[in-house]
């Protein structure tokens, strides 16, 4: 269930690492409130990361794009999959090894290089690739990402890459790396890379709802897809987070009761839109455990949220 922690999250942790696309832009918009959101925790004494499963663009390339948006940063900043790749085949195979093949999304990618790539796999040559996802947003609309890539050579060839990229530990691992810290808290909008590859490498995370995860996908969250903490926005990072309390009338907290009847997810009272996601969080992911399936979600409709405060 999510965690508790009476001071603000800026306050115990140290370090916050960020998701980007979702979390702090959506396309080529900021994210409604977080450039202040994040200038605050940077006045309150946190060091920001920004990373990214992204292995097409270099760090100074994403700080652009970032100060551009009213987030200033450099390329230290920036932690990338690509990075994080790299670091694995210095470690795997020492500083100038030629003995790998690495992967990573490329929209120019000829498909010749491709087929030399999945027979040298084929044939024994170690295989890194920089991450898994599945889509990527274009301006066409979603569309097939690298892990689409990654499933095909790997049938191929019948071997699975060392993965770099979130949900897999190593991008997290880097970025501690680079940028120092002794709590980290990973801050991220979707539960199969963010929340997940937090929970792999052992750091508390934050999920923010200004990206993919919505009320269905959130009811359906699998225990390893679970966050520490949940906020509807980034101003979650300076409030204290309460659990919420399971009860004989269901999960409580802050004035919002959540329960689960005849199948169907239901909330009464009232409050903040924080606790109100919350407890329909707990509730849903009690029943989901208890009967194996989430519960209905239909006709729920979650509270207004102020994304500036």
């Amino acid at each position: 269930m999510l965690g508790a922690e009476d001071q603000p999250l800026v306050e115990a942790y140290d370090v916050a690492m960020f998701d980007l696309d979702g979390v702090v832009y959506v396309g080529d918009h900021a994210v409604s409130g977080a450039p202040g959101h994040l200038a605050r925790a940077r006045e309150a004494g946190t060091t920001l990361a920004f990373i990214t499963n992204n292995a097409s663009r270099p760090p100074a390339v994403v700080a652009e794009k970032l100060s551009r948006l009213g987030v200033p940063a450099t390329a230290q900043d920036v932690v990338t999959s690509a990075q994080a790749a790299a670091r694995l085949l210095v470690e795997r195979h020492g500083s100038g090894a030629t003995v790998a093949v690495v992967s990573g999304y490329g929209p120019d990618v000829p498909w010749r290089d491709i087929m030399r790539a999945a027979v040298l796999v084929r044939e024994g040559l170690p295989w890194v690739a920089s991450h898994t996802d599945h889509t990527l947003p274009t301006p066409d609309g979603v569309a097939p990402g690298h892990g689409v890539l990654v499933e095909m050579v790997s049938r191929f060839a019948g071997v699975e890459p060392v993965v770099a990229g979130k949900p897999q530990r190593p991008l997290l691992d880097e970025t501690v790396r680079r940028v120092g810290g002794e709590r980290p808290l990973m801050v991220g909008d979707r539960l199969d890379t963010d929340i997940e590859g937090g929970r792999s490498a052992g750091i508390d995370t934050l999920l923010v709802l200004t990206g993919v995860t919505g009320l269905e996908e959130l009811a359906d969250a699998s225990p390893h897809e679970r966050p520490t903490y949940l906020a509807p926005d980034l101003g979650g990072l300076f409030t204290p987070h309460g659990s919420p309390a399971n009860g004989d009338g269901g999960w409580s907290l802050g004035g919002w009761v959540a329960a689960v009847d005849a199948g169907a997810l239901t909330v009464s009272g009232s409050g903040g839109a924080a606790d109100w996601w919350r407890v329909v969080a707990a509730a849903a992911w009690d029943h989901r455990d208890r009967q194996g399936a989430p519960p209905d979600t239909t006709g729920l409709v979650p509270p207004a949220t102020d994304v500036d405060g």
